[in-house]
């Protein structure tokens, strides 16, 4: 038998990136992100950004989830942000009723968060637009959801087919939201130096003329062998 879920479950986050490192993220295009990732990291390409000219973000995940047609869970990871944070609400995809609206991204904004990601859908846009604060979702929809819950706050959940935990660090533009794991922060700011380097350098010989890439070359040579 199962038992009934608790209608809240809340963990403080107990981990945080270092001003430095958020920092290292400030102004980077989502997909040189993912290329320092090694390929990998992006949310599922639906969720994007509900005002486009209000796309860029970089803040501290702190993860919420949502039983279909619900947003307790939401109002609770209120108690939980800090300056700098990113809610990011999942909601197993359901588009039947929003998540949150313009009042409670409010709230969110007047908590210090930073953005707000769900792979669910959101209502209200002019007056999202209004709040100037970046809102990432799967859509609109003026149906309102219940506050019953059961739900989560600051415990991982699974959003736009990636594992999204406190700590993590969000990093969002007009292409969508990368999650960074805490555990690779450092690594990713390293490789960061070698994807702007490989970037520039494959940018200019562009503007230069550039028709085919060089890893072409060996390839055909392969296949005239063969």
């Amino acid at each position: 038998m199962i038992e009934d879920a608790p209608v809240l479950a809340l963990h403080r986050p107990d981990r945080r990136p270092s001003a430095a490192q958020i920092a290292a993220f400030v102004d980077v295009p989502t997909g040189f992100v993912v290329d320092a990732l090694g390929g990998g990291g992006a949310l599922a390409p639906e969720i994007k950004p509900v005002v486009a000219e209000q796309a860029h973000f970089v803040g501290v995940a702190l993860p919420c989830h949502c039983r279909p047609d619900d947003n307790l869970a939401v109002f609770a990871a209120l108690t939980l942000a800090k300056a700098g944070d990113v809610i990011v609400a999942a909601a197993d995809g359901y588009r039947g009723a929003a998540v949150a609206g313009d009042n409670l991204l409010g709230m969110a904004r007047n908590a210090g968060a930073v953005a707000f990601v769900t792979d669910g859908c959101v209502r209200d846009r002019k007056g999202i637009a209004a709040l100037e604060f970046p809102c990432f979702a799967t859509g609109l929809t003026p149906n309102s959801p219940a506050r019953k819950g059961p739900g989560t706050a600051g415990l991982p959940v699974v959003l736009g087919g990636v594992v999204v935990a406190s700590g993590d660090l969000a990093i969002g533009d007009e292409e969508g939201v990368v999650i960074v794991p805490f555990v690779r922060i450092d690594e990713t700011i390293r490789r960061l130096v070698g994807v702007r380097e490989a970037e520039a350098v494959l940018e200019a010989r562009v503007k230069a003329g550039l028709v085919v890439p060089d890893f072409i070359a060996p390839l055909l040579a392969e296949q005239t062998k063969s």
